[in-house]
């Protein structure tokens, strides 16, 4: 069955290829599509192209339908071309005639934007929440261990004391920043299309307003060429937000995949969250940070190839359009996958606690000797030059009252008290940011108008 078919038969290398791999993607969809023709069927009736009796009629059928969407028991058959003609299908078997009503007013291509953005908001929602965990522990390490200090590094080398309280807060500081580019995608998601028809809108009496309202969107795309023009454009611009948050976690798992390395060994992972070697017995190998970062490299090139595919496009349809699908809906999967395992990690790590001990480290303390020496009334010009001549002669020694009173240089003895400092994390107002950020999504208003249909 097709939507289109006006009775001539399709050759069927011609059919096999243009279907592509819809009948697969489409099951990813089915609620959204059901959820959809519910509004659409609801508004119908509104404004006199369905009769009450015949609303009455097939939104029962449609939730049936959309229960089994959701359990899993709904399937696209064979010789169906894509959800949109399954759900016809469906509901005209059910209802006979009445269940043909259904696409009026309608075009496979403002239903199907409209299923990616009904499917978008709710992906949106689960990484958001995913997200907030992972930056709740992100917290909690960097709280738990504000005093224990690490080097810091520029150019791979040496350079200053830093701490596991700035490197955990720092990634969840980031976090708020991602989050702020997907809420930018979010609120493209969040325009109902419906009724842009094929793109140049139609001429029955639509109410857009009316399914605006009924699947919980903020407001409509207007012009309806804009509206046909988004497919493409919103999958490139969530993805764009989805590859900054791939970029954050990326980095982390760079991170920790040199400093568990046994040439830093400044974090651990429990032995049964290592994998080994087929031949070196000695090997633990952090594979879920490499695999993650490997991830989200992939993650990261979704935008690119959106965009390759889209770019040059005039407006209106084509079918091009139709296989963004193939590497825009596993992105959500991939991307749950990354913050689940990577949460996991992070609450698993445990770390070295006297790093600044070795004496590898001790010319990290060279700034804060200077500063020191620079208090006291010396240049700090004069001042580096003689602790670089020390460290020049090999005679270089921090200043003694960088020790703390349990004899161990700490995040408090350093004596940092700026803003955002090894000694003023800011903890609390990184997480009022991200308070702020969060109460952007308007998560309630969208279940609600799911809930209710």
């Amino acid at each position: 069955m097709k939507l289109w078919d006006k009775g001539i038969g399709l050759d069927a290398a011609i059919e096999a290829f243009t279907v592509g791999k819809d009948r697969e993607l489409d099951l990813l969809l089915a609620p959204y599509d059901i959820k959809g023709t519910m509004a659409h069927v609801t508004m119908l009736a509104a404004v006199g192209l369905l009769t009450e009796e015949e609303r009455d009629l097939l939104l029962p059928e449609l939730r049936k339908l959309h229960g089994k969407a959701v359990d899993g028991s709904f399937v696209i058959e064979e010789g169906i071309e894509d959800v949109h003609s399954q759900v016809e299908l469906e509901l005209t078997r059910a209802l006979g005639d009445i269940g043909k009503k259904v696409h009026t007013g309608r075009s496979r291509n403002d239903q199907v934007l409209l299923d990616v953005k009904l499917f978008t908001r709710a992906a949106i929602e689960k990484t958001v929440g995913k997200v907030r965990t992972l930056f709740g522990h992100f917290q909690q390490r960097s709280e738990e261990l504000s005093e224990v200090l690490i080097p810091g590094y520029t150019h791979l080398q040496v350079a200053m004391p830093s701490s596991f309280g700035l490197w955990f807060g720092a990634y969840a500081e980031r976090l708020t920043d991602d989050l702020l580019l997907l809420h930018a995608a979010w609120e493209q998601a969040d325009r109902n299309p419906l009724g842009a028809a094929a793109g140049y809108g139609s001429s029955a009496p639509l109410d857009r307003a009316m399914t605006t309202r009924l699947l919980g969107f903020s407001e409509p795309d207007y012009n309806v060429v804009h509206a046909m023009m988004g497919r493409g454009r919103l999958e490139w611009t969530v993805a764009v937000a989805y590859a900054s948050l791939a970029q954050t976690l990326g980095r982390f798992a760079m991170d920790s995949c040199l400093y568990i390395s046994q040439n830093f060994g400044f974090i651990h992972l429990p032995d049964n969250l290592t994998t080994g070697s087929s031949i070196m017995p000695h090997k633990k190998n952090p594979d879920v940070f490499e695999l993650v970062r490997s991830h989200c490299n992939r993650i990261q090139g979704i935008a690119p190839t959106i965009q390759a595919m889209t770019g040059n496009l005039p407006s209106g349809y084509f079918r091009d359009m139709q296989l963004i699908k193939e590497v825009y809906l596993p992105l959500f999967g991939e991307m749950d996958q990354v913050l689940d395992i990577l949460d996991y990690a992070v609450c698993n790590l445990t770390v070295e606690k006297d790093l600044m001990e070795r004496p590898l480290y001790a010319a990290a303390f060279s700034v804060e000797t200077v500063n020191r020496l620079a208090a006291a009334g010396v240049p700090f010009r004069e001042a580096y030059r003689q602790v670089g001549a020390a460290i020049q002669e090999g005679s270089f020694q921090p200043s003694p009252d960088l020790v703390g009173p349990d004899g161990k240089v700490t995040a408090s003895s350093l004596g940092h008290t700026h803003i955002g400092s090894t000694g003023n994390l800011c903890n609390d107002k990184i997480a009022a940011r991200m308070d702020a950020v969060l109460a952007r999504f308007p998560f309630e208003r969208v279940r609600s108008a799911m809930e209710a249909l």
